[in-house]
């Protein structure tokens, strides 16, 4: 099984999210694409309050594309949400052929090093890295391919959005239509998620 992973808080997750995971489930003709939401990421301040209504909108979010599933795997092991735990879960679950791939920014990618486990992360994982700025360098990352890391740069082919811009747009009471479905719209407002 070819194997995709989209992990990360997604709070909340939005429609950049969704054409990532449409252009790579295209691009990479996957068998199987995993959202993963976490439940407690290690590298952000999170209530936890909040993680179950994070998990609640990407089901929202990806309910009528086929290709697209949730996996709660984090939840079920509650603590720090560690990618490289979730990864060796994925390997035990699933009949992996080569790598699992692992979508990522280059904003998270060049922490890459500090994450829990990065030197064995690294040998079981492709990186697909998108690029998230303008004039970008892709030798600044050689030093990654050297220390061993297998990634391949991607370009967004539209315009991004973050979860923190998009938190102070409804803070502000600003229209957020064109950036989330319908039904995570209607569930931030209902949930008066992101008020404060």
């Amino acid at each position: 099984m070819k194997l995709g992973v989209f992990q990360g808080t997604f709070n909340p997750i939005h429609n950049a999210h969704l054409r990532v995971a449409d252009y790579v489930v295209n691009k990479y003709n996957f068998d199987k694409f995993l959202f993963i939401p976490a439940y407690n990421p290690p590298h952000k301040t999170c209530n936890t309050d909040l993680s179950y209504h994070r998990l609640n909108m990407v089901k929202l979010a990806i309910k009528n594309n086929p290709k697209f599933e949730v996996s709660d795997i984090e939840f079920q092991r509650k603590g720090k949400s560690y990618t490289y735990l979730t990864i060796c879960e994925l390997y035990k679950k699933y009949k992996i052929d080569g790598k699992i791939y692992f979508i990522i920014g280059t904003d998270a990618f060049q922490h890459i090093q500090s994450w829990y486990e990065s030197d064995k992360l690294k040998e079981i994982v492709k990186f697909i890295v998108f690029i998230r700025e303008d004039n970008f360098d892709s030798s600044k990352y050689n030093y990654l391919r050297n220390l061993g890391y297998d990634f391949e740069f991607q370009t967004l082919p539209y315009k991004d959005i973050s979860s923190t811009e998009l938190r102070d747009k409804i803070k502000l009471n600003e229209n957020i239509d064109k950036y989330v479905t319908e039904e995570v719209k209607d569930y931030i407002y209902k949930n008066e998620l992101y008020k404060n």
